[in-house]
């Protein structure tokens, strides 16, 4: 048995169990590096979407609309996803500590520290409570996705929940950066290479995924270093898909399927 993780991007993964499909933040039109378009997607038993963002958001209504899937969310999401055509019956909207059993599949939503925007048709913003979640395919095989949050004390969401596998932002997609309007220029992500390596520390990570990125870049190549040095285990291992890229992940091991993704030491 095993779970597959392929990186789509900034935040996006499909994740593929042995008896489910799972799309997180599954961005893809606008994404230049896609690797494949929507409508190319195969039908997924849910569809997670951390928050608003349209790098997040990405493709929700879309593939929510063509497959029917079911989709859990934060507020503004939902009136996102009913703005544009999706049946109320999909959407499972949540909060940090409500845990939705959907499709089959426990999702626990745990604390975020980010924001949830998001703009309807008719010009009118939407906010929310954006989330990170918490996921099992299978036994032994927990995956936290870190939903854009920056870094707080994760310490007690790592005793009480024990992901094994963590999608830890350390960077920020630098292509995108013509969407945000006003002065200035972003320096860093919601969480930088060294905020990132001591969240997969936090929360007792086993394999620590870099994401937040189309390319990579030396912040993602510093999130590789700097994971061994807050490892009190000696195990744990950090690894940089490349957009398109597979992670094959075993209960109590994992090992990479692509010979391209980068691996840290």
């Amino acid at each position: 048995m095993s779970t597959r993780l392929t990186y789509w991007g900034a935040a996006g993964y499909e994740v593929v169990s042995p008896t489910h499909r799972i799309l997180m933040d599954p961005f893809l039109t606008d994404n230049p590096m896609a690797p494949l378009s929507p409508d190319d997607v195969e039908s997924p038993d849910l569809i997670l979407v951390s928050h608003a963002a349209l790098d997040h958001y990405g493709d929700a209504a879309a593939l929510a609309r063509r497959t029917g899937a079911p989709v859990v969310c934060d507020a503004a999401v939902r009136a996102m996803l009913l703005d544009e055509g999706v049946s109320s019956d999909q959407i499972s909207a949540t909060t940090w500590g409500i845990v939705v059993d959907i499709a089959g599949i426990l999702v626990r939503p745990v604390e975020c520290h980010h924001w949830s925007k998001g703009t309807l048709s008719d010009g009118r913003d939407v906010v929310g409570n954006p989330i990170a979640f918490i996921v099992e395919t299978e036994p032994g095989v927990r995956i936290y996705h870190y939903g854009d949050t920056c870094i707080f004390d994760m310490r007690l969401i790592g005793e009480l929940y024990r992901p094994t596998v963590g999608l830890l932002g350390c960077t920020t997609p630098r292509e995108l950066f013509h969407w945000v309007p006003g002065p200035g220029t972003f320096v860093t992500g919601e969480m930088d290479a060294d905020e990132a390596a001591r969240v997969a520390e936090m929360l007792g990570l086993e394999l620590a995924v870099a994401c937040h990125y189309l390319t990579l870049d030396d912040e993602v190549a510093r999130f590789l270093e700097l994971v061994p040095k807050y490892d009190t285990t000696g195990a744990r291992r950090a690894v940089a898909p490349r957009v398109g890229e597979t992670l094959v992940v075993e209960p109590g091991k994992h090992w990479i399927e692509s010979g391209n993704v980068v691996a840290g030491t």
